[in-house]
């Protein structure tokens, strides 16, 4: 399941995966990074993780045509979450982005935000 966060504003997208991300988390994504290109801003990506098992295959197959249509409109992310994630989502989303990438523990959420605004 993939919520959106309160944070969600100006061109931060702030969301919280738990479980397995489905193609229709995905899609949920899809308008807001919308919003904020049409603004001509780019985006900013708090993704928080939490007792996060990776994606079902639609979801994964969504998530990747995701990234490759938007991959020069990220400005950062910041992955949050355990220590288990930390190699495999940043070596993930390389290819698929020039942003700035920060990985920072559940512990550490209020740095990420605050990393994620400035």
């Amino acid at each position: 399941m993939l919520q959106i966060l309160d944070f969600t504003r100006n061109n931060i997208i702030a969301t919280k995966a738990e479980g397995k991300l489905s193609e229709h988390d995905i899609e949920k994504i899809h308008p807001l990074i919308h919003n904020i290109l049409d603004r001509d801003q780019k985006v900013r990506w708090y993704f928080e993780m939490e007792n996060f098992s990776g994606w079902d295959a639609k979801g994964l197959w969504e998530d990747l045509k995701v990234d490759l249509k938007h991959a020069s409109d990220y400005e950062r992310i910041a992955m949050v979450g355990d220590k288990e994630w930390q190699d495999w989502m940043t070596q993930f989303m390389k290819p698929f982005t020039s942003a700035a990438i920060n990985y920072f523990d559940l512990a550490e959420k209020e740095a990420a935000k605050a990393w994620i605004e400035n």
